[in-house]
C-alpha cells in the first residue's frame, strides 16, 4: 500500500469590492480600455481587498470554507502551509495568523514564497509532510493581497492582478501505488533565478523600501508557456498518466493567451481546462485553489478526475502537480 495525500475538502474567499476593467477606463494616469485588457489578458473584472481584508484574514475565511466542505474542524489539523507574497507583516508568518484565527491549539504553520508558483510549491511541501509521516492533514492554502504592490500608472500591471484566497485540506490516505489511486500523484518543481527581472518588486526589507510589482509581459509570456508545457508532462510522465487520461487542467489563471496556449501545447482541448480568469484577474498564489475552488462548485471538478495543475511566477519560479481528486 502507498501513503497518498488526498484532497478532503477546498474552499475560497474573495473580497467583496469588485472592480470592473471601466474602471481603469476612468482613471487619467492610465491610457487603457476595457477592450485592451479583455484583448490582451480576458480578463474582465477582479476583486480587490477593502479596507478590513489582509492575506491573512482572507486565507483564513478560505481555510473555514475547506475545512466545512472537509467535515472537519480547526484541531483535526496538523499543519498549515500557506502560499503568499503578500503576507501582513515581515513577520512572523502569515500561516501562523491563519492558525491562531482558526483557533488550532496544535500542529504548526510556515510560509511558502514562490510568487505565482507558491500554490504548487505548498502542494509539494504538503504532500511531503503526509508521505513523510510528519502530517496527516494539512491545510494548503494560496493568499495574495497584490492590489498593495500595484504602480496604478503601469497599465501593463496594474490591470492584470486581483486579491482573494483558496484552500484545499489534504489528508493521508492509502492506494495501491498506482495512478487509479485518489490524492497527488505526482509533483515537479523547477526555478531560474537568471530571470529575475523578468518579474519582480522592487523594494524589499533590506532595500529599505516597499517597492511595486514590474514585469516584462512579452518575456514571462514567451517562458511561460513552453515551461508550463514541459512541467506538466514531466509531472504526467511521473504519474505514468498521459494527456487522454487528464480530466481537467487547473491551471494559474494570468491570462488567457497563456491558458491557451499551454493547453495547445499540451494537446489538451479548451473545454477540459477550468478558466476563471475573467472573474479574478491574477491572484498569484490563490489562483489555482480559487480555480479548484469554483470548478467543483460548478460541476466540473468531480471525485476521481484526474487533475493537472501548473503555474508559473517570479524567480523564475514554475512547476506542476498531477492529482486525482
Amino acid at each position: 500500500m502507498t501513503v497518498r495525500a488526498v484532497v478532503r475538502g477546498v474552499g475560497h474567499y474573495l473580497p467583496g469590492r469588485v472592480v470592473e476593467n471601466a474602471e481603469f477606463e476612468a482613471m487619467p494616469d492610465l491610457d487603457t480600455t476595457d477592450e485592451w485588457i479583455k484583448t490582451r489578458s480576458g480578463i474582465e473584472r477582479r476583486h480587490f481587498a477593502t479596507e478590513t481584508d489582509t492575506t491573512s484574514s482572507m486565507a483564513t475565511e478560505a481555510a473555514k470554507a475547506a475545512l466545512a466542505d472537509a467535515g472537519l474542524v480547526a484541531d483535526d489539523i496538523d499543519a498549515v502551509v500557506l502560499a503568499t507574497s503578500t503576507a501582513d507583516l515581515t513577520f512572523p508568518s502569515a500561516a501562523t495568523m491563519v492558525q491562531s484565527a482558526l483557533g488550532m491549539t496544535r500542529g504548526f504553520a510556515f510560509d511558502v514564497q514562490a510568487v505565482c508558483a507558491g500554490f504548487v510549491y505548498a502542494l509539494a511541501n504538503a504532500n511531503a509532510l503526509i508521505m513523510s509521516g510528519q502530517a496527516t492533514r494539512v491545510l494548503v492554502i494560496g493568499a495574495e493581497t497584490f492590489s498593495k504592490i500595484m504602480d496604478w500608472t503601469d497599465r501593463t500591471t496594474c490591470v492584470l492582478f486581483g486579491d482573494g484566497a483558496g484552500a484545499l485540506v489534504l489528508e493521508a490516505q492509502t492506494g495501491a501505488g498506482t495512478s487509479a489511486d485518489r490524492g497527488i500523484l505526482a509533483t515537479d518543481l523547477n526555478s531560474d533565478g537568471r530571470h529575475r527581472d523578468l518579474l519582480y518588486v522592487d523594494g524589499g526589507v533590506s532595500t529599505g523600501t516597499s517597492g511595486y510589482l514590474r514585469m516584462q509581459g512579452n518575456q514571462v509570456f514567451r517562458h511561460a508557456v513552453e515551461k508550463l508545457a514541459s512541467t506538466a508532462q514531466t509531472a504526467m510522465d511521473r504519474a505514468q498518466v498521459t494527456a487522454d487520461d487528464v480530466d481537467w487542467i487547473v491551471p494559474h489563471q494570468a491570462n488567457i493567451r497563456i491558458i491557451q496556449g499551454t493547453a495547445k501545447k499540451m494537446s489538451i482541448p479548451m473545454d477540459r481546462v477550468v478558466v476563471t480568469v475573467q472573474d479574478h484577474g491574477n491572484t498569484s498564489a490563490a489562483s489555482i485553489p480559487l480555480a479548484m475552488s469554483v470548478g467543483k462548485s460548478r460541476g466540473q471538478i468531480k471525485e476521481g478526475d484526474l487533475v493537472v495543475t501548473e503555474a508559473i511566477g517570479g524567480g523564475l519560479a514554475w512547476g506542476a502537480v498531477v492529482l486525482r481528486w
